[in-house]
């Protein structure tokens, strides 16, 4: 039963020692003092990558059904397997002076690093809520909270394409504090916020200045609050239209027929940290269809690429070929997608000149 998993799996996140599927795998965890929770309803980014696939995470059909959590695992398990100990210490309150842009999701980077493949920019698999919903926080450590910090992102903004930032987020509510029950519940009103969002939720908690810093995707408008589906939903656009979608006279968007016109390809960097940082790729197509696409370039500093998603990625000394996934090759005239990655830089990380050619 789903109840019953969901409360095993809570157990699990306690132990230490994490014997891995198919394959025997000593994972370290957080010890007592640091084990403490996470947002887990709507679940936080690394708890639902846990929830979905912590079972299954040999699984290779996630990096199709669920790119943004396929990129997080091969970065490092540890992000997953610690989901309740994504915080810092001794901040006083300085959220936004500790917590740079484009690093929310990972607490400024906290903790080396271990949790830097949450501020990835992506599709990242989102619940749909309604605009008044309960948030959840659950803390097996029952340490409580002095206050809780929730923000959504402002109407407009788009997590798939952009780094989260502390301007692209309205503080919604500041909370009173809590008991150390363990559970600690918020009732959130969004206003008219529709379509995808992030909430970010800051957990002040009471036993030391320890705050937690948790990102949760949602979608607001036509939701309702209910447990994450066993198996994780396709974010991607489908191949062919919804089944409730009317008839048309022209071919849908998500299938432009097949072509041979031209693309573009655009760099943007979308974050950085000492000798590590993230990039997100857009390609359009220009001025008709095309059936797939490839994007070429060289690192003019010796960069290099360490986990990417929504792209077929190849290395060969600096030089780096990126090709379409199943998805996302079929574009219309003027329409566009985009894939992401995580890299190494040291000294200098300057953007390199992109080249793309379409089929």
């Amino acid at each position: 039963m789903k109840v019953s998993r969901r409360a095993r799996r809570l157990v699990l996140a306690s132990i230490t020692v994490v014997v891995a599927a198919l394959t025997i795998v000593v994972i370290g965890r957080a010890g007592p003092a640091s084990a403490h929770g996470s947002v887990t309803d709507p679940p936080s980014r690394n708890y639902g990558c846990w929830e979905r696939w912590g079972d299954d995470h040999l699984n290779p059909n996630m990096a199709q059904t669920d790119p943004m959590c396929a990129q997080a695992w091969q970065a490092n398990p540890n992000t997953m397997w610690n989901w309740n100990g994504l915080y810092r210490e001794n901040v006083g309150g300085n959220h936004q002076a500790v917590v740079p842009d484009g690093q929310l999701c990972s607490g400024g980077r906290t903790q080396g690093g271990l949790y830097a493949s949450l501020d990835a920019v992506g599709a990242w698999v989102a619940k749909p809520v309604p605009n008044n919903f309960t948030l959840t926080i659950t803390d097996g450590a029952r340490h409580g909270a002095d206050y809780l910090l929730i923000y959504i992102t402002k109407q407009g903004f788009d997590p798939t394409t952009q780094p989260l930032t502390w301007g692209s987020l309205e503080l919604i509510q500041r909370t009173g504090s809590y008991p150390t029950t363990g559970l600690y519940q918020a009732q959130v009103n969004a206003g008219n916020r529709t379509g995808r969002h992030v909430v970010y939720t800051i957990w002040q908690a009471s036993h030391l200045d320890q705050p937690y810093y948790l990102c949760s995707d949602v979608i607001f408008g036509g939701g309702t609050s209910t447990p994450p589906p066993t198996t994780p939903p396709v974010t991607t656009p489908p191949t062919t239209p919804p089944v409730t979608t009317p008839p048309v006279t022209t071919p849908p968007v998500t299938t432009p027929p097949p072509g041979n016109g031209g693309c573009t390809a655009t760099y943007a960097k979308t974050s950085e940290w000492s000798g590590g940082f993230g990039a997100t790729v857009t390609v359009t197509a220009t001025s008709s269809a095309i059936s797939g696409w490839t994007v070429r370039w060289t690192w003019p500093n010796g960069q290099s690429i360490t986990n990417s998603w929504n792209a077929t990625v190849t290395s060969s000394g600096a030089s780096v070929t990126a090709a379409n996934v199943g998805y996302n090759g079929r574009l219309n005239a003027g329409q566009s997608t985009s894939f992401g990655f995580n890299g190494a830089w040291n000294g200098t990380n300057t953007a390199p000149t992109l080249t793309c050619t379409a089929s």
